[in-house]
């Protein structure tokens, strides 16, 4: 599978992410490097090119993500899938903090995310 996306699925995914980060929901605009597109299954594991199989995403969550597509759950010792932004709704997994400055997992979902990123 080529690492080759064209420009126009590049911009799909960007225009659909409205400017944030898939997963931690930062604004593109207030980070320090440029966000970049992230395979939510990676290629190594069988993953696509597909905008499907695309997020933007900012460098932070991209660089921790790295490969991972499940964690294990601390509280249930069970693994849990890692976040996904075309299946899941990042209300149903996640909250911010009162002063919003840290993303709480509300969901064995959440949780496994916050830990990995």
């Amino acid at each position: 599978m080529s690492k080759y996306i064209p420009k126009g699925d590049k911009e799909t995914v960007k225009n659909r992410a409205k400017g944030y980060c898939e997963y931690c929901f930062s604004k593109e605009e207030f980070c320090p490097d440029p966000f970049s597109m992230e395979y939510i299954i990676p290629l190594a594991k069988k993953g696509t090119n597909s905008i499907d199989n695309l997020a933007n995403s900012c460098q932070g969550c991209n660089n921790l993500k790295y490969t991972a597509t499940e964690v294990l759950d601390n509280v249930t010792g069970d693994f849990f899938p890692v976040y996904n932004p075309r299946k899941h709704i990042w209300s149903e997994h996640f909250r911010w903090s009162e002063n919003f400055l840290k993303i709480i997992g509300i969901s064995a979902i959440g949780r496994v995310t916050v830990e990995l990123l």
